[in-house]
């Protein structure tokens, strides 16, 4: 008998009836059926929602993160009020780096701010290696949520190697990613080191978040869609590689998204993962005939369409369900993160809708 991370035991790969290992989203994420196809949205923690703008007021994004209660109250609000069939937890992809040892903050209005962007072989080996001690507040909030949930999944994350070098390197975000491209281009055993030390940070920080009870991860390759698919191949696979294969054996489904991706969804799809995210460049039954048919799929509604009236958001959540079905298996999600101006009211039908179209497509067969 093996114990599945996802809060139920196992026996010979089959888990037990009831928890979070039989909800919708997993059932999906291992290419199941379920009773419904299973809805949750990116940046949903928050994002829109008065009751987190209230909390957050006064609280910087940092200390939120590192505050156990602060973000067991924003990672429940969703679930709370839109039904959604998984949490994910509340935090930010530059977290484990700053438990690293890397200097830096969250600057409202523009992001994670580097005070020493990383230039040099030694600017590397200050990137320690991190353990459950460096982040005891993420282990501690998973910990509350998994008990406060109880039946509904809660899903981990982490931001993939390329991403964080690209924050590291370029100092903060960028639109062209103009220096982490000199870097990969011009040292590039400087840059495998760098992404290697980030991919060991990476596979530790999702440990954590596992070995707490997290029922599935995901890794958030935000930039990768400003490479070519050879670029990808070559600088940034093999460590996108190295964290999910990494988690082999740890019993709960890998999610693996980025933005841009069109032309990088095959070779995402060889990094590892059970589901690839699919932003809404790509329609999902394309995505399915790139990515193959041992993947999951999640996505894609565009965010932008949330802002429109209700029967053009009906309209493309149909389209979207449809198309999902060339998949073994679909997580309904956006194609990117919520946007802050969206009704949340909107959301909330939106999951509704979801459950109601899917439901009655499972019904009749």
């Amino acid at each position: 008998m093996t114990t599945d991370t996802t809060g139920t035991v196992a026996r010979d790969g089959e888990s037990r009836p009831g928890g979070p290992a039989d909800s919708p989203f997993i059932r999906a994420c291992r290419r199941r059926p379920g009773p419904h196809t299973p809805v949750w949205f990116m940046r949903q923690a928050g994002r829109s929602l008065p009751e987190y703008r209230e909390i957050r007021a006064t609280v910087p994004m940092l200390e939120s993160c590192r505050r156990p209660e602060l973000v067991t109250e924003i990672t429940l609000q969703p679930v709370r009020r839109h039904g959604v069939d998984a949490a994910i937890l509340f935090s930010d992809i530059v977290v484990p780096v700053a438990a690293a040892g890397v200097d830096l903050d969250i600057v409202p209005g523009t992001g994670p701010v580097v005070a020493e962007p990383i230039r040099t072989a030694a600017d590397v080996e200050r990137i320690r290696p991190i353990t459950r001690d460096d982040v005891w507040y993420v282990d501690e909030a998973v910990r509350q949520l998994v008990v406060e949930l109880g039946d509904t999944p809660l899903i981990g994350f982490a931001g993939a190697p390329f991403t964080l070098a690209s924050y590291l390197v370029e100092g903060g975000p960028s639109r062209t990613h103009a220096k982490t491209k000199a870097l990969m281009f011009g040292d590039e055993e400087l840059w495998h080191a760098l992404c290697g030390r980030l991919a060991e940070v990476t596979l530790a920080f999702l440990r954590v978040q596992i070995d707490a009870g997290v029922s599935a991860v995901q890794l958030f390759d935000s930039w990768a869609g400003a490479l070519s698919e050879a670029d990808y191949r070559r600088f940034v696979l093999p460590h996108s590689t190295a964290v999910l294969s990494g988690l082999v054996d740890a019993g709960v489904p890998r999610i693996h998204f980025g933005v841009g991706t069109a032309e990088l969804l095959g070779a995402m799809g060889e990094a590892g993962a059970d589901v690839v995210g699919v932003d809404w460049r790509t329609p999902l039954d394309v995505a399915t005939g790139r990515i193959g048919p041992d993947k999951a799929v999640q996505g894609n509604l565009d965010p932008c369409v949330l802002l429109a009236p209700w029967p053009v958001v009906e309209a493309e959540v149909r389209r979207i369900l449809e198309q999902g079905r060339a998949a073994p298996g679909h997580v309904f999600n956006l194609g990117h993160g919520v946007l802050p101006e969206t009704d949340p009211d909107v959301l909330t039908r939106v999951v509704a809708l979801v459950h109601e179209l899917s439901s009655r497509r499972a019904d009749q067969g």
